[in-house]
């Protein structure tokens, strides 16, 4: 135990980046015990004694054309944590994922002689490559998620380490689904469909009433099919009315939270790009990753690609593991097509080589990610 125990600061974006930031704060709270942690957060690292001044969800924004529409509000609130850490400089500055937000901040602060560090690398591999300059002046140090990364930031001289991706050690190698389905009061011997639409807003609004077309088609061809869909409370008004205007009724689960145990308990998942992919792929669960958003910022977002694939399982493993159905292709008719597969009487003949794969991945990506994730702190933070 350390005698000082440091004042850090952290912003971390929406309820994935809160998971992150409060794994981060249980390694750090181990190191100093004394830790003062204070700046955007969410519940998770609430229950950790971290003060939040703004609320994590304030940052659950995704989009060029959806960012446009809050930048006001959210530059003001930069600004005004900026001057706050500046009246009483935080020791280090962490900013947890929400790159667009945490690399502007975490530049005007290292100026003024605060160190910074940045919790998972932004995907400067996927898209987006010219943000690896502006990263080299912002951030001391990058705590990494994927293996690959450190070596390509050393390449533009970054200095970054390895930590392994959290939920890969908060994930169990083997899960239960029979508990799992007994946990959600669901049958056992009937098949499970995981609807997970996302996170913020604008994803469910996008998203919501394609994933609930595309299960009632599902529906028509496995009436036995049990249908859940974990969401955030905050979610639950918009998702409760998208049901009842697709006529899914009773026929469709909506709980609080235990995204966890609905994956545990599914059959395959129909999921929005983005962390929750990999969570499906660590459960060792099929599934269909699909995307839509403003055709602008789609467009945008299609000339700054870099790689064939867009979900997270794919990217890792270097190839169209499971389908990805984007834009314009993410019908209703085309989600259920490509579900079906997964969801018939009998098992598809492509699911153990499926779940290998997904376990190759899962012990390359599980470490002591806090108590690493710590250690790269400790010495940052060494006079």
């Amino acid at each position: 135990m350390q005698a000082h125990a440091p004042a850090i600061a952290m912003v971390a974006g929406e309820a994935s980046g809160d998971l992150l930031a409060a794994l981060l704060l249980d390694g750090l709270r181990t190191r100093w015990s004394g830790l003062r942690s204070m700046g955007i957060g969410g519940a998770q690292m609430r229950e950790r004694g971290f003060e939040a001044w703004w609320d994590s969800d304030t940052l659950a924004v995704r989009g060029y054309v959806e960012v446009l529409r809050h930048y006001r509000r959210i530059v003001g609130m930069r600004q005004q944590l900026r001057q706050r850490l500046l009246g009483q400089p935080p020791d280090l500055f962490i900013g947890v994922d929400a790159p667009d937000f945490n690399l502007d901040l975490a530049l005007s602060l290292k100026t003024q002689g605060i160190k910074t560090a940045h919790f998972i690398c932004p995907s400067v591999w996927a898209w987006r490559a010219h943000r690896l300059e502006k990263i080299r002046r912002a951030v001391d140090h990058v705590l990494c998620i994927f293996p690959f990364e450190p070596a390509l930031l050393a390449a533009h001289g970054i200095a970054a380490t390895y930590v392994g991706h959290p939920l890969a050690s908060v994930i169990p190698l083997h899960s239960d689904p029979h508990a799992a389905r007994a946990q959600l009061g669901l049958l056992g011997s009937q098949p499970v469909l995981a609807v997970l639409p996302g996170s913020r807003v604008s994803e469910v609004r996008a998203l919501g009433p394609r994933f609930m077309q595309a299960c009632r088609l599902l529906l028509q061809q496995q009436p036995k099919l049990q249908l859940v869909l974990p969401t955030l409370p905050a979610l639950r008004p918009l998702l409760d009315a998208q049901a009842q205007a697709s006529g899914l009724g009773e026929r469709l689960l909506i709980v609080n939270g235990q995204s966890h145990t609905v994956l545990a308990a599914c059959d395959a998942a129909l999921v929005a790009s983005g962390t929750a992919t990999l969570e499906a792929a660590l459960f060792k669960r099929p599934m269909v990753i699909a995307y839509h958003m403003n055709p602008l910022s789609w467009q945008l977002m299609k000339r700054q690609k870099l790689q064939d694939w867009v979900g997270l399982p794919n990217i890792l493993c270097g190839d169209f593991v499971v389908p990805e159905l984007l834009q314009d292709a993410a019908t209703p008719a085309a989600l259920a097509a490509a579900l079906w597969p997964w969801l018939r009487a009998t098992p598809a003949p492509a699911l153990p080589a499926l779940q290998d794969r997904f376990t190759a991945l899962h012990l390359s990506l599980r470490r002591d990610t806090p108590g690493l994730a710590t250690d790269a702190i400790h010495s940052l933070l060494k006079p």
